[in-house]
């Protein structure tokens, strides 16, 4: 029963009172995780250097590869002047210093020719690093385009790209390498060729993938309305967007044709005598392994060096790139 004229029951004040203790609890402070994680999700968006800060501060590797990259490149690019033996290195022999151990003027000790083996693998940094830049960017060159057109336009196009990738991968790289190098005759630059026909279905694959991920969204299909052709579709938007991970990719991909171009010149594929390549050099060493280890050891702790290191900076662009790293 009403109670006078107010109209308010006893069920309707605990509704009323509940209701006030709901929107005064609603109203509370966020605390503990719930305030950082609102804290996060307003704070301005990092830049590109301080995630590479971030980067470098969790993953100390990173640091370290990052230095031995540049380290290589400087040592590559100023042989010349930083080898104590220029002539060496660039493969002139000496009868008198044979097999000579490590000391204080040859500090690597020499070769079986006599030649300073330090001196070898500065000058050899040169082809160690050339070699696979110049493979990546012929993959990327040639299997990019080709992703974009795949994964853009569809149907038999795709079909038929796909199916050539197929084709090629079906061939482990190194022995479709080593097949086309032996056909066209054993030098540098018809393995850098080879290693580049064998590499390049990986991005072709990549891009692909980026581009059908990419081909519905709202941007692209805007593009379309206004009348954008494909080409300029793929260059505009498919192939800027695919850079991040094609980065990534090429930057891993480099210390693996390191050991690629080394592996072909060990067999005799790659580099011809007298030229200074690591691979080359531990061949060569390679009979004198128990009487002058240092021949073919100093030469493998390059590739070692050089591989991990690309490696390592591979893996610190992934996580730099990466979106779930950051908010």
């Amino acid at each position: 029963m009403r109670r006078g004229g107010s109209g308010v029951t006893g069920a309707g004040w605990r509704m009323f009172v509940g209701g006030l203790a709901v929107g005064h609890t609603g109203d509370r402070e966020p605390t503990g995780r719930e305030g950082r994680e609102g804290q996060d999700d307003l704070a301005p968006p990092r830049s590109t250097w301080q995630r590479a800060l971030s980067v470098l501060k969790r993953d100390p590797l990173a640091l370290f590869g990052i230095c031995c990259v540049v380290l290589l490149i400087v040592v590559a690019a100023f042989a010349p002047k930083l080898a104590p033996y220029p002539a060496m290195g660039e493969g002139r022999s000496s009868v008198s210093t044979r097999v000579s151990a490590p000391s204080k003027e040859f500090v690597l000790g020499t070769d079986r020719l006599g030649r300073d083996v330090l001196s070898r693998i500065i000058y050899g940094a040169r082809p160690a690093l050339i070699a696979p830049l110049i493979v990546v960017l012929l993959a990327v060159a040639i299997g990019a385009p080709l992703g974009a057109i795949a994964g853009l336009m569809g149907g038999w196009v795709d079909e038929a790209i796909m199916r050539v990738c197929d084709l090629f991968l079906a061939f482990p790289s190194l022995l479709l390498a080593m097949a086309i190098v032996a056909l066209q005759g054993p030098s540098l630059t018809n393995a850098v060729i080879a290693l580049a026909v064998s590499w390049w279905p990986w991005y072709t694959r990549l891009v692909r993938g980026v581009a059908l991920s990419l081909r519905h969204q709202a941007f692209v299909e805007a593009a379309r309305a206004l009348g954008a052709s494909t080409p300029k579709i793929m260059l505009r938007h498919i192939l800027p967007n695919s850079i991040t991970p094609i980065l990534v990719q090429a930057s891993l991909d480099v210390g693996t044709v390191i050991l690629a171009t080394t592996g072909l010149a060990f067999i005799g594929l790659g580099s011809q005598p007298p030229a200074a390549d690591w691979g080359l050099m531990i061949e060569d060493g390679r009979a004198l392994l128990r009487t002058a280890w240092w021949t073919s050891t100093f030469p493998g702790l390059a590739i070692f060096l050089a591989v991990l290191s690309f490696n390592l900076v591979g893996d610190a662009l992934r996580d730099l790139f990466d979106p779930k790293e950051y908010r």
